[in-house]
């Protein structure tokens, strides 16, 4: 057992099992597979991209909702590790018989600590871990590829097919360093990680506000998917989260960080703002949904603002090296 996951749960023992016990809320039906070659696709109901490693490892994304932690739960996973920089939902995981531990990482690369207290969580787990990002493509696979490798559990090699095979973008190049430079550890070393392994970790406001500015993104790209109509069974109006969206823009060249940033970071910032001004704009006093033309340009706009994220994410956040080896 991991020290700290003692530590954290030992104090609501009842939380932990209480899934377990209703005998209301059988664990869904899921069909395990057989032993065979791994990294291999995992073919599920509420889950997103999940990958198994091994016998003992999952990646995947983000858990929405308590159907996809019942799944989990019927596919043996007892542990959960979150390397977003959202604040996991434990209590729902709790509810259904998980264990939360967060280890958030950046797209960068893992810092060789982080890497060691990955490990050292996927050693001493007890059932399957599943690890999770936001979208299960690149920081989780990452993860779970650098934490299978150190404890000895995965190569080098197969753990790169697992980033591979989860469509992680060989963009982030640190990523894949990341993963490719890991050693295997002994087990010595692993036990001598100084680590208090938390249900939820305290974050950077730099990281914090963009999980935020993240989360509002991808609710308006849902939202126009869907025709530009609000979603169902929720109350999502596309002009107003545009304008959620320039606000996260506008507060964020306001902090202390930020404004310390070099200027050419702070012009990618206001370029984006400025996008997502005109985004708001041109929805802002249509019907809900908008005209035709109007759900063109507005289309447009937000294609041009995910093409500008992707271009500040290339410069300045997933090339930044990082002590990233196992040594």
């Amino acid at each position: 057992m991991i020290p700290g996951l003692v530590l954290l749960f030992a104090a609501s023992p009842m939380v932990v099992t209480s899934y377990a016990q209703q005998a209301d809320a059988p664990p869904p039906e899921v069909a395990v597979p057989e032993a065979g070659d791994f990294p291999r696709k995992l073919q599920t109901s509420h889950l997103v991209n999940p990958v198994q490693l091994n016998d003992r490892v999952i990646s995947g994304g983000l858990p929405d909702g308590e159907a996809a932690f019942r799944e989990l739960y019927a596919l043996g996973v007892r542990t959960m590790i979150s390397v977003d920089g959202a604040k996991p939902d434990w209590a729902t995981a709790e509810r259904c018989g998980l264990r939360y531990i967060h280890l958030p990482h950046g797209y960068n690369g893992i810092s060789t600590q982080r890497i060691l207290e990955l490990a050292r969580a996927v050693h001493d787990a007890e059932g399957v871990v599943f690890i999770h990002c936001h979208h299960g493509k690149h920081r989780s696979p990452a993860a779970a590829g650098a934490a299978c490798v150190a404890a000895g559990m995965l190569t080098a090699q197969r753990a790169v097919a697992v980033l591979e095979l989860a469509g992680t973008s060989p963009s982030y190049r640190g990523l894949y360093e990341t993963v490719r430079d890991t050693k295997t550890v002994s087990v010595a070393e692993l036990d001598a990680v100084d680590v208090n392994f938390r249900r939820v970790s305290q974050i950077p406001p730099m990281a914090e506000s963009m999980v935020e500015l993240e989360h509002t993104f991808d609710l308006l790209q849902k939202i126009a998917d869907n025709d530009w109509q609000p979603l169902p069974n929720t109350r999502t109006d596309a002009a107003h989260e545009a304008l959620l969206l320039r606000e996260h823009y506008t507060e964020l060249l306001r902090t202390e960080h930020v404004l310390r940033c070099s200027p050419a970071f702070r012009e990618q910032l206001t370029v984006a703002e400025r996008t997502a001004e005109s985004l708001h704009s041109e929805l802002a006093g249509q019907s809900n949904p908008p005209e035709s033309e109007s759900k063109v340009r507005a289309k447009s706009l937000l294609l041009r603002l995910r093409s500008q994220c992707r271009s500040c994410h290339q410069e300045f956040r997933d090339s930044v090296p990082v002590d990233h080896t196992t040594r």
